[in-house]
Order: structure tokens, then C-alpha cells, then sequence
């Protein structure tokens, strides 16, 4: 296959991402090298791109990269995410109380529900991200790119750092933009909305990625894929009917579905227009295309996603979270089996993480001949 050509989009979701790590454990079994890196283009967005920056610093050798993000999902606790000790929760719950209460005279919002400077402790320990302009010099890495979301200008912002002769790109509402990746893109482009603080990078306040991410692919397709594997965080297709509810949503219940909508729904959105355009592409001879200087080509594209509900998944084990953080977010009905969508972004705990570990491995080795086929290894 041609390397350099063939990407790994890695979505949004919070803790979900752990999905992402049984599939990427899988793919590594597969391969006769696994220290080749068989996806030089690596693109991540919120949870996605703190797996995404951990495989490009080990581009240059892909299986101990994977085995490293094994050991951190299948040990994760969510003190390392953010405070969930009683002294942190019970600051972050008096700050929204007084606000809420008293904001005509409160000075300071709170810029966040919780606070996460364990994960920027964690992640700063952890990645040297001097190693990734190393895996491009040796040719192991083509690129990597980080998306995040420009609060005051509304743009989609995807840094990338890769092999010279890459152009920046402009659309609407979405720009490329060259960077050396660091811990700030990190930070920012997971700061999911309300519950982690936004992060200032250049000249604007920047947060989750997944927020009015248009065309979740097309980072992958500017620096210069024909293939792409996108492993996703949920379910980008439910074909089941439509349950009914007499019951008033619950405020964790509203705040799942609205997280849903920024994660999943743009992907799929993105995914069906590739299909049109690879469907219409087909019906064009190549020549002619060429002779017309149609820029347009036709994009191999393999999806991974759960075969499981993972908000049922994140019920099941919700009770894994620290108790202050369970207090908190039983007051907003997180707790309950329809608060599950928010509780499986919040829950960083080993019964989770390993269940959506197993999940992506298992769904991964059942779609086997789809992925050597994918990668030219059948």
C-alpha cells in the first residue's frame, strides 16, 4: 500500500475514546511488523486527539505505541482526568451555586463544571511532543493534525505538523492552520463545553474540536489521504425504532443528547456525502476526469464503530466513579439509565474503559478480513 497516503481519523466523546484503543490493540495484532507505522497521517479531535498525538510521538514504532495507550485506558481513574476528590467537586458545585444564585453580584464565573488540570499534569508527564518532528524526519510520520473550535470567530481550526510542501487550507468555517503540536492543542481541542475550561492558543479562546465540525474528514483528505480508517466513539447509525417517553427529560439527559449531536451526528453527515462522491466519482472515467482538471478523488473509507449502545454500557458501571463525583452528577439525573449518554463521557474508571477496550477488540476481529483488506495485508 502507499503509506504516506493512508490516514486514522480518530472522533470525539470523552471517555468513550477507549473504544478507539481495543481497535487500535486489534489492528496491532494483525500486523506482521508492528512496529511499522501503518497510518503515517494520524487526525484526532477532543479524546481522539490525546490518542492521536500519543501514536504520533511513537510513530516510530507503532505496536509500543499502542501497547502504551493499552496500559494508561486499562488503569485510567478519573483523579487523573480532572478533580474528583470531595474538596475540588465541592468548589466546582459552590462556584455554579453561588453563580446561579447570587451572579449579580458574583464577579468570577466558573469557567467549568470540573476541573481538569490532572489530565494536563498527566499528559505533560507523559508525551514528549519533540518526538513527533523526529518520527517526521525519519519518514515514519507524514503528519498529525488536532482539531479544535474557535469560540469568538466560530471557525473549525485543525493545526497540523507535518512533511514540508503541505498547504494550509481555508473553507467555510474551517481552516488549517501549520503548528508545532503541544499540550495546549491537547487541552483545548478536549475541553468538552461546560464541563472543562476553554484554552487560549494564539489570539482566541478555543474548545472541544467536535463543536461545529462541519466536515470531520476533510483535515485527513487536505493533507493528502486516499484511505481512511475512522474509528469512532458511538454508534454513527441506529436503525432501531423510536422509543417513546412520557417521562420530562432530565438535565444529564438533555446534556447527553446535546454532546451526542456534537460528536456523532456531524460524522455521519460527513460520511454519507463522501459516499455520494465516491458513488459519482465511479461513473467517471479517470482520464476524463483528469482531462477536465477535476481535483475531485475517489477515497477508500473503512468505519469502526461500536456495535453497542455505550451509554448502556456507562450504566452498567456508572457506580466506578469516585462517590463526590456520583453526588454531583446525581443532581442532574446522570446517574439514572436515561442519564447514561453524559455518564459515559465522565467515566474514567478501569470497569469502563476496559468494557469499551474489549468492545473495540472484539468488534475489530470481527470485521478481520474488512481491516487486511483495508490495509493490504490479506
Amino acid at each position: 500500500m502507499s503509506e504516506a497516503h493512508t490516514a486514522l481519523i480518530l472522533t470525539g466523546g470523552g471517555a468513550r475514546a477507549g473504544y478507539q484503543v481495543g481497535v487500535l490493540k486489534a489492528i496491532r495484532e494483525l500486523l506482521p511488523q508492528t512496529q511499522r507505522n501503518p497510518f503515517p497521517i494520524l487526525c484526532g479531535t477532543s479524546a481522539g486527539a490525546l490518542n492521536a498525538a500519543s501514536l504520533a510521538v511513537s510513530a516510530e514504532d507503532f505496536g509500543r505505541g499502542v501497547d502504551g495507550l493499552v496500559d494508561v485506558w486499562r488503569n485510567f481513574s478519573a483523579h487523573q482526568v480532572y478533580r474528583a476528590d470531595p474538596v475540588g467537586i465541592g468548589i466546582s458545585g459552590a462556584r455554579w451555586i453561588s453563580t446561579l444564585a447570587l451572579g449579580w453580584v458574583t464577579r468570577r464565573a466558573p469557567r467549568s463544571l470540573l476541573d481538569n488540570s490532572p489530565l494536563r499534569r498527566l499528559l505533560n508527564d507523559s508525551l514528549d511532543f519533540s518526538r513527533i518532528a523526529r518520527a517526521i524526519d525519519s519518514g515514519a510520520l507524514h503528519s498529525v493534525s488536532i482539531t479544535c473550535s474557535g469560540y469568538s470567530s466560530g471557525q473549525s481550526v485543525s493545526f497540523f505538523q507535518g512533511r514540508s510542501g503541505i498547504e494550509p487550507w481555508r473553507r467555510s468555517q474551517r481552516i488549517g492552520a501549520p503548528a508545532e503540536i503541544s499540550l495546549d492543542h491537547l487541552m483545548a481541542s478536549s475541553a468538552i463545553p461546560f464541563i472543562f475550561p476553554a484554552v487560549h492558543l494564539n489570539r482566541e479562546w478555543f474548545g472541544d474540536g467536535s463543536m461545529r465540525q462541519v466536515a470531520p474528514v476533510s483535515p485527513a483528505i487536505h493533507l493528502g489521504a486516499h484511505k481512511i480508517l475512522v474509528i469512532g466513539a458511538g454508534r454513527l447509525a441506529d436503525e432501531n425504532a423510536r422509543p417513546t417517553g412520557s417521562i420530562y427529560p432530565s438535565l444529564a439527559q438533555i446534556a447527553g443528547h446535546a454532546l451526542s449531536s456534537i460528536f456523532l451526528d456531524s460524522m455521519s453527515v460527513d460520511l454519507e456525502r463522501m459516499t455520494r462522491i465516491n458513488k459519482t466519482l465511479s461513473l467517471i472515467p479517470e482520464p476524463v476526469r483528469r482531462d477536465n482538471g477535476m481535483t475531485l478523488r475517489p477515497i477508500e473509507v473503512l468505519t469502526i464503530a461500536p456495535s453497542q449502545r455505550l451509554d448502556h454500557l456507562a450504566a452498567r458501571h456508572a457506580k466506578a466513579l469516585p462517590w463526590p463525583v456520583r453526588t454531583l452528577l446525581r443532581g442532574i439525573g446522570a446517574m439514572n439509565p436515561n442519564g447514561g449518554a453524559l455518564t459515559s463521557y465522565l467515566l474514567f474508571e478501569p470497569p469502563y474503559t476496559r468494557a469499551l477496550i474489549d468492545l473495540g477488540y472484539a468488534d475489530t476481529m470481527m470485521r478481520r478480513d474488512e481491516v487486511l483488506q483495508f490495509l493490504d495485508l490479506s
